[in-house]
């Protein structure tokens, strides 16, 4: 059976996480996905280097099933390329300043006056008007100025979370986006801006607790691991680890109470009426759980708290993450080889399902510069008009 996006092209210009991630979503389900950068090869190629080139733990995972090619897009005969590869394409990605996509010949206005059809996706930081656009930033500025990192930690230092969900976050909302501007080009037969931005997306993900303060002004304080609506809802040291264990709803509550085998002191106290005095009390549940954990190790804590259907698991390290018995069985990560890695990478699959059409890792990332020949070909270059490029540095 055909994939979902099977006959879609699209040329990738991101950099790091938020564009790459995007695009290699859309070739998790069928498209051809060419990932385009600098001759050299772009700064995300090598970031948290595994490979005996330099290559990155991160470019593993944002450039599974792609096609690479290099190019300099600021000389003449560089332009000349992107615009035949626009002229083919159904989609554009790119998370790079306006200004520099505007000096490179990317932005939208440009694009869709080669191919009206083209959809473009751009991302930055703070998104292309206002007062901060011109202004460039990662992932944890979003994580900043939206609260979050505010009511990460302990309340005396602002802790930011460890993985740039920020980043990831964005790079899926921006493939809903695309996907749902190739469903209108159907009916229209024109494609569109799809615009992102990380603090958007930040502000999105944090927006419970705008709302929260606007209305009530809850003033809310980082609680370590603490819940502010829920109890108990903590991180707990056992006899050899930790798991973090959440109880929300009356029904868990009781479950837990129940489990504590104090199920009246604690469903009959005023002070754990609701979900909310729960958490405005969590402290005291959560020192009366911590006392329970620490009797216990591990697998006989999350043994009495699945028997009881308490939503619980352990703390991971990376390693103990990758030994997890479950993850491996299931399939969530596969083993993707790479010219110069010590052994396969695993890589995480499609986080989607689909059941008739699913979407699969069907190609590793490209080496450097590895499908450069092969694309110009398609586009009708000879292979001394290719020879020619390269000696002059435009490929």
């Amino acid at each position: 059976m055909a994939a979902v996006l099977e006959g879609i092209r699209v040329l990738d210009f991101g950099r790091y996480i938020a564009g790459p991630f995007c695009a290699a979503l859309l070739g998790d389900f069928g498209a051809e996905v060419i990932r385009v950068e600098k001759r050299e090869g772009s700064e995300d190629r090598y970031t948290a280097p595994v490979g005996s080139d330099g290559t990155g733990a991160g470019y593993m995972q944002m450039n599974r099933n792609k096609l690479g090619i290099t190019l300099d897009p600021m000389s003449d005969k560089g332009r000349e390329i992107v615009r035949k590869l626009v002229k083919t394409a159904d989609v554009v990605v790119a998370n790079l300043p306006l200004v520099q996509l505007k000096q490179m010949g990317l932005d939208y206005d440009t694009l869709a006056s080669l191919n009206p059809r083209i959809i473009m996706f751009m991302n930055s930081t703070f998104g292309s008007t206002g007062p901060y656009a011109e202004r460039v930033g990662f992932d944890t500025v979003g994580q900043a100025m939206s609260g979050s990192m505010y009511l990460t930690g302990d309340g005396k230092t602002p802790m930011r979370v460890a993985v740039p969900v920020v980043d990831f976050g964005t790079a899926t909302l921006g493939a809903v986006g695309v996907l749902a501007a190739l469903l209108e080009r159907e009916k229209s037969g024109k494609g569109q801006l799809v615009e992102t931005a990380l603090l958007h997306t930040a502000l999105n993900f944090a927006d419970t607790h705008l709302i929260e303060q606007d209305l009530i002004k809850a003033d809310r304080k980082a609680l370590m691991n603490r819940g502010w609506g829920a109890g108990p809802s903590d991180c707990f040291k056992t006899k050899d680890g930790w798991v973090f264990v959440m109880a929300i709803g009356g029904p868990l509550f009781r479950r837990w109470a129940r489990l504590m085998g104090e199920e009246e002191q604690w469903v009959n106290d005023p002070r754990f009426k609701d979900d909310q005095s729960r958490g405005d009390n969590s402290e005291v549940l959560s020192e009366r759980c911590a006392r329970w954990c620490a009797e216990r190790t591990n697998a006989e804590a999350l043994d009495a708290l699945g028997k009881a259907r308490i939503p619980a698991g352990p703390v991971y390290s990376p390693q103990q993450a990758l030994e997890d018995a479950h993850i491996k069985s299931v399939g969530f990560l596969q083993e993707v080889d790479y010219p110069g890695l010590p052994k396969p990478a695993p890589v995480v699959t499609p986080p989607v399902k689909l059941s008739r059409t699913p979407g699969e890792i069907r190609r590793r990332p490209p080496t450097l510069s590895e499908h450069t020949e092969q694309i110009l070909g398609e586009l009708g270059y000879s292979k001394a008009d290719i020879a020619g490029l390269r000696q002059e540095g435009v490929i």
